[in-house]
Formats: C-alpha cells, structure tokens, sequence
C-alpha cells in the first residue's frame, strides 16, 4: 500500500475518508475495550497502530480527521478518559506513522517524543486543574486501581516489609497530583512510542502489498456541474505500474437524451472507459465538456457498479437513498423504489437485502440525485432475469422522460445492449462500432429445479449431500424477522449436478451458505454423510458471487498455492484447468 503523495491538495478524498472511518472506529474499540476491562488497559495503548497507519498512507489532514471522529465517538461511549487516550495515541501515532514513511532515523522519532511528551502531560495537568469533577474522577480511579492491587497481593507486600512503603507513595503520589500525572504521561508517551514502532512497522509489512487505490477517484471537481455533451478524442488511460495502455485512441461524444452501450469481455477496457467518462484524467488525448464531470452531485454523473454492497451505505433503505444529500426535502422515495422494483421497502434494514435487491437500491439512490449522466457499469449482472429486463427498460426511458439526461450502459449481455441508441464494442482497449443486430443468448441446457422443497430425481440413490426439512430465519424472535428459507427437502448423490434457479431474495444464496456449513439452519438438518455439514466446514467447497472475497494473497499464484496446491506444478495444472496460463498469471498481481 504506497504512501501518500505530499503534493496532493484539496478536501479529503472518498479513500482517505474510508481509511480514516474504519480505522478511527478500530482505535475507538481498542481504547474502550482496554478502558473497561479490568486489568487490560494494556489493550487500550495498542490504538495507536490503526492511527499510525492512518498517518502512514495519507495526508496529515486524514490522521486529524480519523482523531477527531474518534475522539467524538469514545467520549459518546466512555466519557472523557478515553478522549485522552485517542489523543495521545493519534500524536505518537501520527508521529511513527509519518516516521516510517519518510524514513526517519530512529534518533528523530525519539527527539520527536521528547518533544510531544512534555506536551501532553502539560495539557492533561492543565485540564485536570480547570476540571475538578474530571480531577476527582481520574484520581479516585488511581486510587481504587491500588486497593484492588492490594487486596490481591497485599499479605505478600506485608511479609517482605513493602506495604507501608507503597502506601505511603501511593498517598504522597495522589497529593502531589500534579506530578504523577505529568509523569505517567510522559511514561506512556514512551511506552506508546516503543509499541507503536515494533508493531505499526510489522502491521504495514503486512499490508504493502495490497494497493489502496481508488479508481473512481476524480480529483478535486468543484466547478458547476456540466457532465454533457462529453467528446474524447484520441483518449488513453494507462494504469501506474502497468507497461500498456488499458484504452487506447478511444474517440467518443456522448450527447443528451441517448443511450449508449459499451460491450466487451472482461478486461477489454469498458470499466476503465466509464471511470474517464466519470471524471478521471487521461494519460493521453483530450476531454471536453462544457463544466464538471461532478460524480456523485445533483445534477452531474451518477455511477451504478457491479457490486451493490460498494455503494449500500445506509442501514434502512430510505436513509441510503438521501445519504450525502445535502438537502433531502421534496423527494418521494415511495415513487422512486417503486420505479426500480422495491415498493414497499423503504423501511427494511439494508443488511437484509438480496444481491439483486441491493443492486435495484443502488440504481435508486443514483436517481435521486437527478443526473445529467447515468454509467451503468454492468448493474444488471447480479440481478434476475425479469430484473434484467426491467432495468434495462428502466434504463432506455431514462433519456426519453429526461431529455438533457445520457444513459451508458456497460453490459456483457447483447440482449440489453441492442435497446441502445448506439452500441459500441470495446476490444483490447479499442472502441470498435458494433452496429449489427445482437441476438440474445440461447438458454442454458441442463436440469433446473426449484429452490424450495426440491427432491433428487432418484430419492433411493445414496446421497452425498442431504436437506432435511431445512428452514431458516434471519432476525427469529425479531421485529425485523425475515423468512428466507423454508422446508427444503433435497438429495444431492454422488456424480450429480442439481441447478437451483430463483429471483432475487428467493433463498438461493441462504441455502448455498447452510449446503457448505456456513450459516446454522433454525430448523431441520443438513447432512453431509451421516454427519452435520456445519461440523465439517470446508468439505465442501463455496464459490461466491463476488470471486475477490475468496482472494487472499497478493499474486495468483500464491493464492492458489494457499488454497491448497503443493507446488508450482500443480498450481499451472490448476491455472489451466480454468483457462488462465501460468506464464501469464502465475505472477500477476491479483487487483491487476
């Protein structure tokens, strides 16, 4: 994960929000963990990794944004002894953080601490002495941490003539406040120093190979929004780290009131020509537009991507359709789900939805921000058939009800592109015309068989995998209970292949988890065997929709040596029996 570049400007960018959000929640979690239990505030000083990483990867700004968030969210929780805890874990953080970038000697950092040391105790005095209720709380808090101590190992300080003493500096210690505090401080700033060097260097060892990089990051795009009439010409866009153009002499004007379709396989350009027609610069030709790309305001360029669960942010529905609206007045958005498939849903938890459903909210919250450019870039790949169908039509009308409003729709599937005004096709980073009919694809061959209360063709035959009865529940005994699956009967016997088919929110997906054992059926049995799958997890085998959560390694190679292969060898053979060649992708980096 490289570093920030010190010559970035402006407000802070989505990733550097993202970075300082997760991160500044981590150290909120560890302060409160090691504030509340007894006899681990151990815990509590290791907040001052997730801030150093902060600090490492982006602009000071961020490091300030992820403490003050944090700072904000432990006081709401704990009060304010954990605020000085975040403080002084953001300054000694941010100092090793910043250290191990700019690779600072370790006589620096210490003349750094030396520095922030004195600092800090000065200000936790100073606030002590202006609060008298904090004064009496922090040292009645000393004060009952050393009568603990000393119902657990007093007898042992007796005998060895040590309790009068400590008694007697604990007493001098509590009324020369002022001075323990000043000192503990300073304590802690070295201790903190020391832990955040050894483990802030071993955590970012860990993670320099995974690029945080955003590649919907537009820059800095204040100007009045005017995404149309967009016109490329001669535009190519090569990736940092890369040896070739990923598009390539693409010439394209996208003009109001039509819709276009991008198709292509993968890897052939098409996501990357709709993040320059987002906003993003290109490393070659020109882009004119008559004001700001402005993704993501009213009135600019919305985006739809592939994975909903990218975009989903707001716990119900309706407070993700309005989340970052400055100004939510006036919206029906009774109407706008209606218009995407979901009436009714305004107030169910998002956590609930399927991946479809997800994907229908995610188009949703792209329209009430009334863009004058709408980039599906493949939104209708994780939706149902009749889905596909209705927000594709949904898509076509959009230029049509909304005449200064440009739909581009990125599609694999040439029964959705042939709705377009123009189709293109993009090929090795190339944009080709493709102005010939495409035909739908033809249907898929093999058995299907309906999601709920299915049965093998051969109920005799013995069965590898077995349903009895199986139904599931999510949120039982809730107000928010939402029945998923239920009574499914099904045998899978040996050398069998069973197709399970349904729409969106049917169940498939909550019965493929309890199949591998990952999710506990509320009722009925799961066998593989004569046994419970959930006992034997990882027998058998679960492909994701999303295929990068199953990635875990920094190259293809070395994930498929994790998952299993022995040697080199039989990663190729694996590799192979995928169509991927081993001297192509054995080395590849796997977000390439």
């Amino acid at each position: 994960m490289p570093a920030v570049e010190t010559r970035m400007t402006g407000p802070l960018r989505p990733i550097e929000l993202a970075t300082a959000a997760v991160l500044g929640g981590l150290a909120v979690v560890l302060t409160v963990v090691g504030w509340f239990l007894p006899h681990l505030g151990l815990i509590a000083a290791f907040a001052v990794v997730p801030l150093g990483v902060v600090a490492h990867h982006h602009r000071l700004r961020a490091l300030l944004a992820s403490a003050f968030a944090a700072c904000v969210l432990s006081f709401l929780v704990a009060g304010t002894g954990t605020v000085s805890n975040i403080v002084e874990c953001a300054a000694i953080g941010g100092l090793v953080g910043i250290a191990k970038r700019r690779e600072w000697s370790l006589r620096l950092v210490a003349l750094g601490v030396a520095v922030i040391g004195p600092v800090l105790a000065a200000i936790s005095v100073g606030l002590l002495a202006l609060f008298s209720s904090l004064r009496k709380l922090t040292l009645t808090q000393f004060r009952n941490t050393w009568k603990g101590i000393r119902k657990i190992v007093g007898g042992l300080l007796q005998q060895v003539g040590l309790l009068g003493p400590i008694d007697h500096f604990v007493n001098a210690a509590l009324r020369d406040w002022w001075v323990t505090v000043a000192v503990v401080v300073m304590g802690a700033t070295v201790w903190f120093a020391v832990l955040g060097w050894v483990f802030i260097g071993a955590v970012l060892e860990r993670l320099k190979w995974i690029r945080a990089t955003d590649r919907l990051d537009v820059g800095p795009d204040l100007a009045e929004p005017g995404p149309l009439p967009v016109t490329l010409s001669g535009v190519s866009y090569r990736y940092p780290g890369t040896d070739h153009d990923a598009i390539d002499g693409v010439t394209l004007t996208i003009s109001p009131g039509e819709m276009v379709a991008l198709v292509g396989d993968n890897g052939s350009g098409k996501s990357t020509l709709s993040r320059i027609l987002a906003g993003r610069s290109a490393t070659g030709g020109t882009i004119s537009r008559p004001g700001a790309a402005a993704l993501g305001r009213h009135g600019g360029t919305a985006m739809i991507l592939q994975h909903p669960e990218t975009q989903v942010l707001g716990v119900r529905v309706a407070d993700d359709i309005v989340w970052g609206l400055h100004d939510a007045t006036g919206i029906d958005i009774e109407d706008v789900l209606a218009q995407v498939g979901l009436a009714g849903f305004a107030e169910r938890e998002t956590s609930g939805l399927s991946g479809g459903e997800l994907q229908r909210l995610a188009v949703a919250a792209a329209l009430v921000r009334q863009p004058r450019l709408l980039i599906s870039d493949e939104s209708t790949a994780m939706v149902d058939e009749a889905g596909r169908r209705d927000l594709t039509a949904l898509l076509r009308s959009l230029p049509t009800q909304n005449h200064g409003m440009a739909v581009v729709h990125v599609t694999h599937r040439p029964e959705e592109a042939k709705v377009a005004d123009r189709r293109f096709r993009m090929q090795s980073g190339r944009l080709l015309p493709d102005d010939e009919l495409l035909q739908p694809r033809g249907p898929v061959e093999g058995r299907a068989a309906s999601g709920l209360g299915i049965a093998s063709e051969e109920p005799n035959r013995p069965a590898a995998l077995e349903l009895i009865g199986v139904s599931h529940t999510y949120g039982l005994g809730t107000p928010w209970a939402q029945s998923a699956v239920r009574g499914v009967d099904l045998k899978v016997g040996p050398e069998e292949g069973v197709l399970i088919v349904g729409g969106n929110g049917s169940g498939k997906s909550t019965l493929a988890w309890i199949m591998a054992g990952l999710l506990r059926p509320t009722f009925g049995e799961c066998l593989l065997g004569d046994a419970p799958v959930r006992g034997q997890v990882g027998s058998v085998g679960l492909a994701f929709q999303h295929a990068r959560l199953q990635v875990q390694r920094a190259t293809v190679g070395r994930d498929v040596r994790a998952a299993g292969a022995p040697d080199d060898e039989a990663v190729a053979a694996a590799l192979a029996g995928v169509g991927l060649d081993a001297a192509e992708f054995a080395e590849r980096r796997v977000d390439a």
